[in-house]
């Protein structure tokens, strides 16, 4: 049986240029495109502050969920920053990442950080 090619993107830039023409819109393409199986972006650190106060970040994870992305927050980070109910809002789902991300490394998925 073939391993599910499982892409996770660590997005953790407050830069609004690189978070929109990279990281959501290859995760968006590649939904759209059917490269990937699934396509996961875990929100951590810098970028919880821009999803939460950046409008046209919002509607670009809104366009991102739509097409079938999974988008999820740490919740340490996002309780830190007072930016959990926006998030959710939105509809990223908050949790605790760090063992989901160790996982992942650990089982050889790939993993992009931006």
């Amino acid at each position: 049986m073939e391993k599910e090619k499982k892409l996770y993107l660590l997005w953790v830039t407050g830069n609004p240029i690189s978070s929109e023409k990279m990281v959501l819109m290859y995760a968006i393409n590649s939904m759209i495109n059917n490269l990937w199986d699934e396509v996961h972006v875990i929100i951590w650190g810098a970028s919880a502050k821009l999803a939460a106060e950046n409008k046209l970040i919002q509607d670009q994870i809104e366009v991102a969920l739509h097409h079938g992305v999974k988008v999820s927050a740490c919740k340490g980070c996002v309780e830190q920053l007072g930016v959990k109910d926006k998030l959710q809002w939105l509809g990223v789902e908050v949790k605790s990442v760090g063992e989901e991300l160790t996982k992942v490394l650990q089982e050889g998925y790939t993993v992009l950080t931006i």
